[in-house]
């Protein structure tokens, strides 16, 4: 079972799989023994099967994306965006009006890691409630 350790561990290697262990754990601030026992752990279970080159540009590299929206108690924000700012899978956080407080945009290779991250973040402390929708398509991006 991954946890969240181990998914900034995988994320750290999607972005560049040739970064020492010295580096991601600088990155995520872990000791770099951690990160080496981490990974060898996530090798032996077939979690990590390989390591390769990937051509091609990122609309040719699939991501399943989902928007949460999060109802916070207000006095809580700062720690729970520092708290989001840790899971690598938050692509961008909106501060929003209306009935929810906070607009998430995640994205991950797996419906089943989003699935996972979701329920963590009922667990954190200071978020309320999240509603989730799953993006099937951008059909505008002037980004």
């Amino acid at each position: 079972m991954r946890d969240a350790l181990d998914r900034k561990i995988i994320a750290a290697l999607r972005s560049n799989a040739r970064q020492s262990t010295a580096q991601i754990a600088s990155h995520i601030g872990v000791a770099r023994t951690t990160v080496h026992e981490r990974i060898s752990r996530m090798e032996r279970a077939g979690v990590i099967k390989g390591y390769s080159v990937v051509l091609g540009t990122a609309e040719e590299l699939p991501m399943v994306q989902v928007i949460v929206l999060v109802s916070i108690v207000q006095s809580e924000t700062p720690k729970v965006i520092k708290r989001l700012e840790g899971y690598p899978e938050v692509k961008r956080c909106l501060s929003v009006n209306g009935e929810f407080d906070l607009l998430l945009t995640v994205e991950a290779p797996r419906i089943e890691d989003l699935d996972i991250l979701v329920d963590e973040l009922c667990t954190v402390p200071g978020i309320t409630r999240t509603k989730t929708h799953v993006v099937f398509g951008c059909k505008i991006d002037r980004d």
